[in-house]
């Protein structure tokens, strides 16, 4: 896996020419690239398409969290659209992932990942919620449910993936938002490191939004992450 495909950038726009823009000024040496719910309600599925018949990688993060039949209509449609990768929340239970998986088998391309616990959670939101394990705990249940449902790999933040790469299968994904360049201030992530962190403990991509998508100049930060990752990977 190159450095460049191990960093997945963020497109959360308010419009598809803006997303746009930062694809246009990322060039060729960006790969992967995130689509979540507010550019998809903005724009529509022909931005996922477009992305993809363009070469990129979609990692499509629709979080779904619905009855078995229809999580598997969603991901069909993922696949059609040209995603690579999809996630569906954990806690939706064995079924909802079998399903999600099931469906993906017939795309190639097209990784399930299950969504473990999103990276704005702590444990006393866990517990407001009714769920009384602590963050790690839950984390590891989930991922121990992702791995037996077949998913592909699991979404998690930074601070949980020593503990996830201890007991997925050694050829499982871990995409993890919630990572901040130093400096970053404060954002809605609980749970946060460095991209170089995440890819030392452990993760198999890192995805970037704000610190790349509005910097004055996004194509020196992604080379300056690039370059900083290269370096974790070949220490690690």
């Amino acid at each position: 896996m190159s450095t460049d495909s191990r960093i997945i950038v963020s497109l959360d726009f308010p419009a598809a020419a803006l997303a746009a823009d930062l694809v246009k000024q990322l060039g060729a040496a960006t790969t992967h690239y995130k689509v979540g719910l507010q550019l998809l309600t903005a724009a529509g599925p022909s931005v996922v398409r477009e992305l993809a018949e363009a070469g990129k990688s979609v990692f499509l993060d629709l979080k779904l969290l619905e009855i078995p039949s229809s999580v598997a209509g969603a991901v069909t449609a993922a696949g059609h659209l040209g995603a690579s990768m999809v996630t569906v929340h954990a806690s939706g239970g064995s079924a909802v992932l079998r399903s999600a998986v099931q469906a993906a088998s017939q795309f190639p391309q097209l990784k399930v990942l299950a969504l473990t616990v999103i990276t704005s959670m702590s444990d006393r939101d866990l517990e407001e919620v009714g769920v009384a394990s602590t963050v790690p705990e839950q984390v590891a249940r989930l991922g121990r449910l992702a791995a037996a449902a077949g998913c592909h790999g699991v979404v998690s933040s930074p601070l949980e993936v020593r503990l996830l790469r201890e007991i997925l299968p050694p050829d499982a994904l871990i995409v993890t938002p919630g990572t901040q360049l130093p400096g970053d201030g404060k954002n809605d992530h609980a749970r946060a490191a460095t991209p170089s962190q995440a890819i030392g403990a452990g993760a198999t991509h890192v995805v970037i939004g704000r610190p790349i998508s509005r910097a004055p100049d996004p194509a020196a930060v992604f080379a300056a992450v690039r370059a900083e990752l290269a370096c974790a990977i070949q220490q690690h």
